[in-house]
């Protein structure tokens, strides 16, 4: 089944918003390059994203069995592709908007 399993926080200060979350509710955060962090609880985890490129609002990260039909599935129901299929370390996803104009993406974790 899919289910919620992510959380993109846009924030414009990496390092201050790692010292915020570790000190407010003790998580640990991984680097992953210069303006990237995120938990690894293997639970619902949280990115900060720090990319001036990056989507400037939270983003709700589905996690689904197979990307392909989920595609499918989100155009099908009337949503929009807003960023096609993309491989990421650790999976592939792809972002969408839902018939209120909401951000979403749907990924597949790799296999292992």
């Amino acid at each position: 089944m899919a289910r919620l399993n992510y959380l993109e926080l846009p924030v414009r200060d990496r390092e201050a918003a790692k010292r915020f979350y570790a000190q407010a509710f003790g998580w640990d955060f991984s680097d992953f390059g210069p303006s990237y962090a995120a938990t690894m609880s293997g639970d619902t985890d949280i990115g900060l994203d720090a990319d001036r490129d990056a989507v400037r609002q939270p983003l709700p990260v589905i996690e689904v069995a197979d990307l392909e039909a989920a595609l499918a599935a989100v155009a099908g129901a009337g949503g929009t592709i807003s960023v096609p299929i993309f491989a990421f370390p650790g999976g592939r996803r792809f972002h969408f908007r839902d018939m209120d104009g909401h951000e979403l993406a749907a990924m597949q974790p790799d296999a292992g």
